[in-house]
């Protein structure tokens, strides 16, 4: 048994760290492990992570089991208890050189609130991947009351401009068609580095400096923040894409108070609204919470009507989940049942948000980024069904004839 195995959980930043972390086990020649980069955004991202874990052990009995990643972080000690583990190790110190290493130790996991400073993690060599994702920024500075994150991610930290430019440069020069900045909270890049640059100023920077690039996306933004600089890119740079990702999390403003997010109902769609005032092409996704704790049937229907209201295109439909020491954990939980029948509901909206967004595609013309054989991206995050002749990497202009409910089918 060679190399080293990382299976990741969660989100895009951890995607991009898990490259970071089986490049470093490469230059460091571990062999024989498996890494597991975990996330605690939910109970249930933590049980698939231990149920992996010990499917792993009865699968590869000889194999050092190194555990990293949010979950790692927030409760090392439930993952130390498994004898399947090798290492726990911390969020922060998982890609660096000799980190997978046991020197000893079974556990190490550094308090995250005094790590300092961020990395330009991306995925894997982009020759393998049209479409790459850079972390420009790790860690969170605010405090919603249903989210254990901050404390698996630390504090916010920003790579300065000129590491993330030198990053997306040598990807474009490889052969990356589309780069996608990610991080635990991008709308707050800049505010540790100085002159407190906003991610407008990245993002055109990133333009600027880097003309080799054809396709420059942003992952998830808070609708609390959009600078000036942002919006005059929206409108005057065609290579920024037309998709924007807003974590919203609730259309009810006694909901919104209570998860203590920094913006209410009004303000998401005053945004929305804004943004297609200058990009009439954009279309948006949502991150929504079924069930959060006190959610009356009202206020999940101002949920519901939101998605209409705003004319979201793409719904991530989460059911709430109680984190160990949170303040939600503590507020008056509603019924299993409802949140799983509420989640469904949201899940079906969504459904019905996207077919009605594929329904406006219909006729109309789209760039495509070729992802894999048969698929791919419009820049509106569209995804299309293409003629399987096409080229992985490549972009083509397609006419969107129809969908499939799911997908748009293109000639």
């Amino acid at each position: 048994m060679s190399g080293t195995e990382v299976i990741t959980f969660g989100c895009r930043l951890n995607l991009a760290e898990s490259e970071e972390i089986r490049a470093q086990a490469v230059a460091d020649g571990v062999t024989g492990a498996v890494v597991f980069n975990t996330c605690a955004v939910t109970a249930e991202a933590m049980r698939q992570a231990r149920q992996s874990i010990r499917k792993m052990r009865r699968e590869r009995p000889d194999a050092r089991l190194i555990v990293t990643g949010c979950a790692a972080q927030i409760d090392p000690a439930a993952f130390a208890a498994m004898p399947e583990v090798d290492l726990v190790l911390g969020n922060a110190d998982k890609a660096r050189s000799g980190a997978l290493h046991a020197h000893g130790e079974r556990v190490r996991v550094p308090d995250i609130m005094t790590e300092r400073g961020a990395t330009a993690s991306a995925t894997r060599d982009p020759t393998e991947r049209a479409r790459t994702f850079v972390a420009v920024q790790n860690g969170c500075d605010h405090r919603c009351t249903f989210c254990v994150i901050p404390f698996g991610r630390g504090n916010s930290r920003s790579v300065p401009v000129a590491d993330v430019v030198t990053q997306v440069r040598r990807l474009a020069l490889a052969g990356s068609r589309e780069v996608v900045l990610t991080g635990v909270d991008i709308t707050s890049w800049g505010a540790d580095l100085p002159g407190a640059p906003v991610l407008g100023d990245l993002v055109a920077r990133i333009l600027l400096l880097v003309p080799e690039l054809q396709r420059l996306r942003l992952s998830s933004i808070d609708a609390a923040e959009i600078d000036e600089t942002l919006m005059r890119c929206l409108v005057e740079e065609p290579r920024l894409m037309p998709h924007l990702h807003l974590s919203l999390q609730a259309g009810d403003d006694m909901i919104l108070k209570r998860m203590k997010r920094r913006h209410l109902r009004a303000d998401a769609l005053k945004l929305i609204a804004a943004v297609r005032a200058v990009r009439p092409d954009v279309a948006f996704g949502a991150d929504l919470i079924a069930g959060f704790p006190t959610e009356s049937e009202q206020a999940f229907e101002n949920t519901l009507a939101l998605v209409r209201e705003g004319g979201i295109a793409y719904v991530h439909a989460f059911p709430f989940s109680p984190r160990p020491n949170t303040p939600a954990a503590r507020m008056p939980q509603v019924a299993g049942a409802i949140v799983k029948e509420r989640a469904a509901r949201l899940r079906a909206e969504g459904d019905l948000a996207l077919a009605r967004h594929l329904t406006s595609r219909v006729g109309t013309q789209a760039d495509v980024l070729v992802e894999k054989a048969g698929v791919g991206r419009a820049g509106d995050f569209t995804e299309v069904v293409v003629p399987a002749s096409l080229a992985c990497g490549e972009v083509v202009r397609l006419t969107l004839t129809g969908s499939d409910g799911k997908r748009a089918l293109a000639a």
